[in-house]
């Protein structure tokens, strides 16, 4: 089934009682049951609940995977994720990672004696230097946050195998119309739900897909025991979300690829980060490895301070400055103190995030409007 096709129809079935050809929203807390652990695979909405179910297996499917597990954010699905690692484990993340990713990391698990090391996994080939026999998971995202930087997988995953490391790709940005990792051999995929595959800026949620059964009821069981899981009424907005994801991917994609044109032509942008350019480091690689480049543009002016950033910023008017990314509507951002704020300043730097960095989400708007937008606010 091609990807258009499975999007409509992928975790969908007629509900058996009414027919209705979209799942229901099953706002229960509860279900009765036939007798005392007697029961048609549902006792309580903490553990399982149909629409999560229909969402869940919509999303398996998606990725190309076996396994679906869907959480109230995509913060609590990484802190799933991370949930196996031990005192003295290490993790290997790639160097620019989303601001709460590092914060999580370094402030929530950091004390409690998990190691991590951030390095540039766009070296793969390097990557062994950075493996120890304390490295349990190798943590990626491809494209980065928000420099856009492209990961070998092929390469991550041939350096892990049989080595009893856990590879983990934050597939957020590229959503599974433009990847699928698990097809290379990643053990695990995170998404935020909120972003691409809600699509619509109305509900917060985290999923995590994998082929691998053990690692699968293994996230089951810090699903239900920590309780961090999505409303009925959220499954059904990211549902529908879905539906039109392949035709959104599409238009995002087209959009993003004229406005990262657009700057790298104008002559007070200094810098433009994308993976459609041909110019960018990560460029053949994407384009062996990704359907398409994604929606995701960040570039900095030729004037590089915060000041003129910010007034490039206030000037846009269909780029809605705000939080999060991947909805209909065009988005504008200031990593270095939005996403990214809470991590210091000189490893932000470090990172490559500069106090001038601005990183727009291309919506699916007409692009003369979005060009328009931005002639009227660089000028």
């Amino acid at each position: 089934m091609k990807f258009a096709t499975k999007v409509i129809h992928a975790g969908m079935e007629p509900d058996p009682s009414t027919g209705a050809i979209i799942p229901p929203i099953y706002q229960t807390s509860t279900f009765v049951q036939e007798g005392p652990g007697v029961h048609k695979g549902y006792t309580y909405a903490r553990s399982h609940n149909p629409t999560r179910t229909a969402l869940q297996t919509a999303l398996a499917s998606l990725e190309n995977g076996r396994h679906a597990l869907c959480f109230g954010s995509g913060m609590a699905a990484i802190d799933a994720a991370l949930r196996s690692l031990k005192p003295g484990d290490e993790v290997v993340a790639t160097a620019d990672i989303y601001g709460g990713t590092y914060r999580l990391m370094n402030q929530i698990y950091a004390p409690m004696g998990v190691i991590f090391r951030f390095v540039d996994l766009t070296d793969a080939e390097a990557l062994h230097t950075h493996i120890g026999p304390g490295t349990k998971m190798i943590w990626m995202e491809t494209p980065t946050n928000p420099l856009l930087k492209i990961i070998d997988l092929e390469a991550v995953v041939k350096h892990c195998q049989n080595r009893g490391i856990i590879t983990v790709v934050d597939n957020t940005f590229a959503s599974p119309y433009l990847q699928t990792p698990l097809d290379i051999g990643v053990d695990l995929v995170m998404h935020s739900a909120t972003k691409y595959l809600g699509g619509h800026s109305d509900v917060i949620m985290g999923a995590l897909i994998t082929n691998d059964d053990e690692l699968a009821q293994r996230l089951a069981f810090v699903q239900n025991t920590t309780g961090a899981v999505p409303g009925p009424q959220d499954c059904f907005l990211v549902l529908r979300g879905l539906k039109t994801l392949a035709l959104r991917m599409e238009r995002h994609g087209q959009n993003a690829m004229k406005v990262a044109h657009w700057l790298d032509l104008h002559p007070k942008v200094g810098a433009v980060y994308y993976p459609g350019l041909p110019q960018h480091p990560g460029h053949a690689l994407a384009s062996r490895q990704m359907r398409d480049f994604g929606g995701m543009v960040s570039f900095e002016l030729k004037d590089q301070r915060y000041e003129e950033a910010l007034r490039v910023m206030k000037g846009l008017e269909l780029f809605a400055l705000g939080e999060s990314l991947g909805g209909v509507e065009s988005l504008c951002a200031h990593p270095a103190s939005m996403s990214h704020g809470s991590v210091p300043k000189a490893e932000r730097e470090a990172m490559g995030i500069s106090d001038g960095l601005i990183r727009l989400s291309v919506g699916i708007e007409d692009i003369a409007d979005l060009l328009g937008d931005l002639e009227r606010a660089i000028a």
